[in-house]
């Protein structure tokens, strides 16, 4: 009884997990103690007389659980051999229940199997001593990663100051690293070369007090730096220096270099400034590389403009003399013939000329804008007027989309013109006869946009990338039938730079058109005219309204093209007031109805059409003569016309005797041919 007593203390009593096994094939469970149950959760009664690994199973869900296998070999062992075994630390996850949830928690052991034999050598139980070392594996695990990491860490480290010095030696810019107390940390080759060997070594302290440099660019260009100006100086005051330009003296001689340097603070963990790096480039070449191209460019400017005006010189006399010809030998027809053709090309040539003045004057800065605010619908009417004899010539059709409010732009109204006129230019001549030409304005919140496309010879990436330089010009054919100097589009863009815009091109490559876009800044409209104006208007009118002949109202959005009508009218004896808008001149003509009205078609406000049905429709104006004059010369056109109750058309430029005659028929409703 003493002995069995003994076992009960000892066995429940012992701080180290233990269990007696039965020697058979299960391995029921005998005996268990306090410290295995409390290691594993579980209560005794869960546990006795069930089967070792019905009880405590390997982790089905883990292919690396191998715990029972291990378990089972080494009770074998201590069988066979009928000496102790015992396991080395033993990872055996346990499963455990709470609240109705399920797991297998991850355990640690250091076990030892020994069988317990009878007196009479007959094998009666098997002792499992276990102690949970999972706390104890865990943080060697936890150690050996930190000390792999380490390691790890240790090594990237290395590798990656390798690779920084690699970068550094190889870097063709010089790099210097310096602390916060402007000790040198790195600095590399190149460095070395601009700033020479005299320079502060690794851990020296640099003293910017006798560095000496002087400032390039801006108010204070060629002062000698001050400590504050130094870019490094600043950076470790906290301030980033992006590209600052300097000129540099050496340490090792008086060499003096122009220098582009950039600096930026190094932050430590806290955020303070722990020190700075600067990056040195030696652009001395490129600065003397950049004058040479700035002198050649100012050269080529004074050539340009020299050259023509020296070609103009001649001009003058040959026209003159082209006249002269023309008016002295009247009846010789081989004469009229020679005279038409000098003339033709004096005003070739002239237009040439001009296109050297103007991409001279241009590039040279030589042009002030003449700025109003201008509506782009009257740009995009007065360009068409220009471009649509070269567009008729070869028998394109020309579309035209605009929107119905005016579209308003700050800029110089003769030289906007000549924009537009020259891409339509470009857009007729390269494209094949029968092609189309297509005018677009665009408007959106802050942009004003012309376009102009075509489904013409189109143009590779590489003329792309140059069309808008000076004298650059596409592929061309032996007869030069498409010729020209390559300076159109180099005025396009200068010009449309002067207003603030940009002009831009794209072609889906040959044979596949070009689209050429102006956008310009959009500007607020115009105030609205003052009554006195309106009232001086109006006492025009009736003094015109005063004089003899026909009361005539002529309307052309082109200013020119008025100013000059009203004198050739006037001097066949009509009184003539003349409006640029078709809106105004509607009311006016309403107000103060006239005896004939001569009337543009390509009115941008309301179109000539349109104003020739309102005033037929008013029977204050149901009378009056109209006659069209347009830059349309298709029969189709004047069809439209007559329809919309025209008595007359003309195509321009007018033959004024024509034009006299037609009014001296005040006909309404009569047709005739086109003049």
């Amino acid at each position: 009884m003493l002995i069995d007593k003994i076992f009960e203390v000892a066995f429940h009593g012992s701080p180290i997990g233990q269990y007696l096994l039965a020697p058979t094939d299960q391995l029921e469970i005998l005996a268990v103690n306090d410290a295995f149950l409390r290691s594993v959760a579980r209560r005794r009664e869960d546990v006795l007389g069930r089967p070792l690994f019905e009880v405590f199973p390997n982790n089905p869900t883990d292919p690396h659980d191998t715990g029972v296998q291990d378990l089972a070999r080494s009770i074998r062992d201590a069988i066979e051999a009928g000496a102790s075994q015992k396991m080395a630390a033993q990872r055996y996850p346990i499963e455990m229940e709470r609240d109705g949830r399920r797991w297998f928690e991850i355990m640690y052991w250091s076990a030892t199997n020994t069988p317990v034999y009878g007196d009479d050598g007959r094998l009666l139980c098997v002792s499992h001593t276990t102690i949970d070392i999972t706390a104890q594996v865990l943080a060697e695990q936890a150690l050996e990663r930190s000390r792999e990491e380490a390691l790890a860490s240790a090594r990237r480290a290395e590798a990656e100051r390798a690779n920084l010095a690699a970068v550094l030696s190889a870097a063709p810019v010089g790099i210097l690293v310096v602390d916060r107390a402007q000790r040198v940390i790195e600095k590399n080759p190149a460095y070395t070369r601009l700033f020479g060997n005299d320079f502060a070594d690794i851990g020296a302290r640099i003293d910017l007090d006798v560095w000496n440099g002087w400032l390039v660019g801006g108010p204070r260009a060629g002062d000698k730096l001050r400590l504050e100006d130094w870019p490094l100086q600043r950076a470790l005051a906290g301030e980033t220096v992006d590209h600052c330009p300097l000129r540099v003296q050496s340490f090792d001689a008086d060499a003096v270099r122009t220098m582009l340097v950039s600096s930026a603070p190094i932050h430590g963990a806290d955020g303070e400034v722990v020190g700075a790096v600067a990056v040195a480039m030696d652009i001395e070449e490129r600065i003397r590389a950049e004058q040479a191209l700035q002198e050649a460019d100012r050269r080529k400017d004074e050539f340009l403009a020299m050259l023509a005006h020296e070609l103009r010189n001649p001009l003058a006399p040959i026209g003159a003399a082209a006249s002269l010809l023309a008016r002295s030998h009247g009846e010789d027809e081989q004469v009229q013939r020679t005279s038409k053709v000098i003339t033709r090309q004096v005003q070739h040539m002239s237009s040439l000329v001009n296109e050297l003045l103007d991409v001279a004057r241009v590039t040279r800065g030589l042009i002030a804008l003449d700025r109003e605010i201008l509506d782009a619908k009257r740009i995009v009417a007065e360009a068409i007027e220009q471009a649509r004899p070269g567009i008729e010539a070869r028998g394109h059709t020309l579309q035209v989309s605009q929107p119905p409010l005016p579209a308003f732009v700050l800029g110089d109204h003769k030289r906007l013109v000549q924009v537009l006129a020259n891409l339509l230019h470009n857009a007729a001549k390269f494209t094949p006869e029968g092609g189309l030409v297509q005018v677009e304005l665009e408007i959106d919140p802050n942009h004003v946009r012309l376009c102009v496309s075509d489904n013409g010879q189109g143009m590779t990436p590489e003329l792309m990338a140059r069309a808008f330089e000076l004298f650059a010009q596409g592929e061309r054919t032996l007869d030069r039938s498409q010729g020209g100097l390559g300076i159109g589009l180099a005025l396009v863009r200068s010009v449309v730079q002067l207003h603030g815009g940009r002009a831009s091109v794209e072609s889906a490559g040959p044979d596949q058109g070009s689209h050429f876009t102006i956008c310009l800044p959009k500007a607020e409209p115009p105030a609205p005219a003052r009554p006195a104006d309106a009232d001086a208007s109006a006492a025009a009118g009736a003094a015109a309204a005063a004089q003899q002949g026909l009361a005539i109202m002529a309307v052309d959005d082109n200013e020119d093209a008025v100013t000059m009508l009203q004198p050739l009218l006037a001097s066949l004896g009509h009184r003539v007031t003349t409006f640029t808008s078709s809106r105004a001149a509607l009311g006016y003509a309403l107000a103060h109805p006239p005896d004939a009205c001569v009337l543009d078609i390509g009115l941008p406000e309301i179109d000539g059409l349109a104003l020739a049905r309102a005033l037929r429709a008013d029977p204050r104006t149901r009378g009056a003569v109209l006659i069209a004059l347009s830059g349309y010369g298709k029969e189709v056109d004047r069809r439209a016309a007559l329809a919309a109750g025209f008595d007359d058309y003309f195509v321009k430029p007018v033959n004024i005797d024509a034009l006299g005659e037609a009014l001296a028929r005040p006909a309404p409703g009569r047709q005739a041919e086109p003049r």
